[in-house]
C-alpha cells in the first residue's frame, strides 16, 4: 500500500530530534512492506529529501529567509511573536494546499495519513481531489484544546475536517470524547509509543544507599505541572531519604529553578536540563518512582498520552500520574500505577511515600506497569492497528 504521510516538521538532518515516535512509525511500516513517503514544509528554502530511507516532499511557502514558521518551535507560539507570523500561515496553506495537488497529480497513492489536521486536513483534502486516495486523519488532542480556549472561530474548520475524514483516529480515549463531542463521528484509538530496545522488565535499579530517587522527564512547560512536585518534596517525611531528579528543559526552567533556590531544597532537587540518551535511559534504570504531574494549562491544553509514562514502565519503573487526560489510558490506578488530583501537592507527597514505605507494592506495580506496556503500546501491537486502520479505509 502507498501511504503519504502530511506532517508540520520533519527531521533535516541527523540528529534532528523531532517526532522520534513518527520517524519509528515510518521505518515499521515500510519493513512491514508498505510505500511510505512524507509530505512536510521547507524549512528556510529548502531542506533534504530523504530521512532514514524515507523519501520527503518539501512545499514552499515563503521567501527563503522567512520560512521558519515550524520545526524550531511551535507554530501557535511564533504566532504571538511578529507581525510576520501573523500573515504566513495564510502562505503556509496556499503553497501547502497547491502542492498536495500537484504531488498528487503526478504521483498516486491509496491512503493521505494527515497528522495535525488543523490546517493539514486541507492538504489532504487536495491530495484526495488529485488522485482518489482516502483520508485518515490523526487528532492528538492539543489542536481541539486550542480551537475551544483561542481560536474558536475555527470550530467549523474542525466539524469539516471530521467529516471529511474517511477514519478518524484519536491517540487517547479522552481525545476521541472531545472528538465525539465536538462532531458524532466513529473515532479508533490508536496511541503512539517511543521507548529504548534495550529495555527489559525489571531492567530497573534503583540505588544501593537507598535513596529514593524520584523521577521527572519531559518538557519543562505549564501543563507538565513540575512546579507542583516540587512542593510536594517537603511534604515528604524527613527520615526519608528522597531526592527528585528533573530532566529536560524549557520556558519554565528559570522559574523551577527559582523556587527550588527559594524553598531550600537545592540538596533535595536536581534539575539537570536535557541530557544525551545514554545519561537518560541511567535515569530511568536508577530511578524508583517517574512521576508526571500534568495539569490543564492557561491555554487549556494537557498530556495527549504521557509518553514518558511508557518509557518508565517499559524499564520496570513504577509510576505516577495526575487523573486526566490520555494519561488514563495508560495508568490504571492501582494496577498500572497511581493517579492523583493534579495540581494536588499533599496527594502527589502522599503517593510518592506510600511507594517509598511499600516496597512490595512498588515491586508490584513496576512489573504490572512493564506488562501493560507490552501488551497494549509495543510497536508491533500498534503497527498492526494502524495496518487495520488502512485496510478498512482502503476497503471503503
Amino acid at each position: 500500500m502507498r501511504i503519504l504521510h502530511v506532517v508540520t516538521a520533519f527531521p533535516r538532518f541527523p540528529n534532528d530530534i523531532i517526532s522520534p515516535w513518527l520517524v519509528e512509525m515510518l521505518k515499521r511500516l515500510r519493513a512491514a512492506g508498505h510505500d511510505v513517503e512524507v509530505f512536510a514544509p521547507a524549512y528556510r528554502g529548502g531542506g533534504n529529501r530523504e530521512f532514514e530511507g524515507i523519501p520527503i516532499h518539501r512545499f514552499r511557502y515563503f521567501p527563503a529567509r522567512w520560512e521558519d514558521m515550524t520545526h524550531d518551535q511551535a507554530t501557535l507560539d511564533r504566532l504571538r511573536r511578529s507581525p510576520r507570523y501573523k500573515i504566513m500561515p495564510l502562505f503556509y496553506v496556499l503553497g501547502g494546499v497547491w502542492a498536495a495537488w500537484r504531488l498528487c497529480r503526478r504521483r498516486r497513492y491509496d491512503v493521505v495519513h494527515v497528522h495535525w489536521p488543523l490546517p493539514h486536513a486541507l492538504f489532504g483534502w487536495a491530495a484526495r481531489r488529485a488522485c482518489g486516495a482516502r483520508m485518515v486523519t490523526s487528532w492528538y488532542g492539543v489542536e481541539l484544546r486550542w480551537v475551544k480556549s483561542s481560536l474558536p472561530w475555527l470550530k467549523r474548520f474542525l466539524v469539516w475536517a471530521l467529516r471529511a475524514s474517511d477514519q478518524v483516529v484519536a491517540i487517547s480515549s479522552a481525545t476521541a470524547r472531545e472528538i465525539t463531542n465536538l462532531v458524532p463521528v466513529s473515532v479508533r484509538v490508536i496511541p503512539y509509543t517511543v521507548g529504548f530496545p534495550e529495555a527489559a522488565p525489571g531492567a530497573s535499579s534503583p540505588p544501593a544507599d537507598d535513596t529514593f530517587v524520584i523521577l521527572f522527564v519531559g518538557s519543562l512547560v505549564e501543563r507538565k505541572g513540575v512546579r507542583y512536585l516540587i512542593d510536594a518534596v517537603p511534604l515528604l517525611p524527613a527520615h526519608l531519604p528522597a531526592k527528585l531528579v528533573i530532566i529536560g528543559d524549557g520556558a519554565e526552567r528559570s522559574r523551577l529553578e527559582a523556587q527550588v533556590r527559594q524553598r531550600g531544597l537545592e540538596h533535595r532537587v536536581e534539575v539537570r536540563g536535557r541530557v544525551a540518551e545514554q545519561e537518560l535511559r541511567r535515569a530511568y534504570a536508577g530511578a524508583s518512582v517517574l512521576v508526571l504531574p500534568a495539569i490543564v494549562d492557561a491555554r487549556g491544553d494537557t498530556e495527549g498520552l504521557g509518553v514518558v509514562l511508557l518509557e518508565a514502565m517499559s524499564y520496570g519503573v513504577p509510576v505516577i500520574g495526575s487523573d486526566l487526560g490520555g494519561i488514563t489510558d495508560i495508568v490504571i490506578d492501582g494496577e498500572t500505577g497511581l493517579l492523583v488530583p493534579p495540581q494536588d501537592s499533599a496527594a502527589l507527597a502522599a503517593a510518592l511515600e506510600r511507594l517509598a514505605t511499600d516496597r512490595g507494592l512498588a515491586r508490584r506495580l513496576g512489573e504490572a506497569g512493564g506488562s501493560h506496556v507490552r501488551r497494549h503500546f509495543s510497536w508491533p501491537a500498534i503497527i498492526a492497528q494502524w495496518e487495520e486502520c488502512y485496510a478498512a479505509v482502503r476497503a471503503s
